[in-house]
Order: structure tokens, then C-alpha cells, then sequence
């Protein structure tokens, strides 16, 4: 998979902000959609907190590692998927992580049977679809392109 295109359709759809802000759920969160961890320096800061370039980019390349580790656990056959498929999942587990992912039974299902169509219509079928609608509708716009 080209880790550098993931990278890219993160920063466009998680957005890079160099402070400390509340997300969605009201979580302190900073960089490309990083959520501040209790091992974070960063942990316990006030809303409004600067964080540098260099530790955006840092908290980034991790996170985007431990995506790709989650992906490959909830799906085994992960790295043999069509690279589209794979960076749309990705994107999922950025976003979502592996708990929520692992809920969507019938998209994983097929998946795996490598039916793309069925898949992009359980991503629609789904309340993370009615949250980040912009993006979903992204990403199941391109898994029904893989369908083609």
C-alpha cells in the first residue's frame, strides 16, 4: 500500500490543527486527529496548548503504524486486499478505531468474501456514516468503484 497517499487522505480529512483541542466526543485531541494519551507530555494540558510541527509529525507516524497493525489483526488478509480497498480501510480504523470497526459485522463480512459492492453499502448502513458524511461518502464512492 502507498503509506504516502494514506498520510495524505488523513491530513485532508482528519485536518492538522498544532494546539490541543477538544474532538467531536469532547477529547482532548491534537496534530492529524491524535488523541492525547495519559502517556502523552501533552496529557492534562488546557484546551488551546500549542504543540510543535515536529511532535504533530511524531504522534502522526506512530498512529498511522498502529492503524496499519489494528487492520491487519481485524482483517488477516489485510496486505492481500486491492490497494484501494486497503486505504479505505485504513482510513476507517484511523478514524474509527478497531473496536468500533469490529462492529461492522456485515461490511467485514464482505470484505472477506471480497464483495465491494455490499461492502460500500454497509459502510452507508451505519451511524459513523451519518457523522462524517463528507467522508464517507468519500470512501464508499471509492469501494464502489472497486465493484466495477
Amino acid at each position: 500500500m502507498n503509506i504516502e497517499q494514506l498520510r495524505e487522505e488523513l491530513k485532508i480529512d482528519e485536518g492538522v490543527k498544532y494546539e490541543i483541542y477538544l474532538d467531536h466526543l469532547g477529547l482532548p485531541t491534537f496534530g492529524i486527529g491524535h488523541l492525547v494519551l495519559e502517556s502523552d507530555p501533552e496529557y492534562g494540558q488546557p484546551v488551546g496548548t500549542a504543540v510543535s510541527e515536529d511532535r504533530v509529525n511524531e504522534c502522526f507516524a506512530r498512529d498511522v503504524d498502529v492503524v496499519l497493525e489494528e487492520c491487519k489483526k481485524l482483517l488477516p488478509s489485510f496486505e492481500v486486499l486491492p490497494e484501494d480497498v486497503q486505504l479505505i480501510i485504513a482510513n476507517m480504523m484511523f478514524n474509527m478505531g478497531r473496536p468500533r470497526l469490529s462492529g461492522f459485522k456485515n461490511f467485514l463480512a464482505a470484505i472477506a468474501l471480497q464483495d465491494w459492492h455490499t461492502a460500500s453499502v454497509e459502510m452507508v448502513d451505519s451511524r459513523w456514516y451519518q457523522q462524517v458524511t463528507n467522508r464517507a461518502e468519500r470512501l464508499v464512492k471509492r469501494m464502489r468503484n472497486v465493484a466495477i
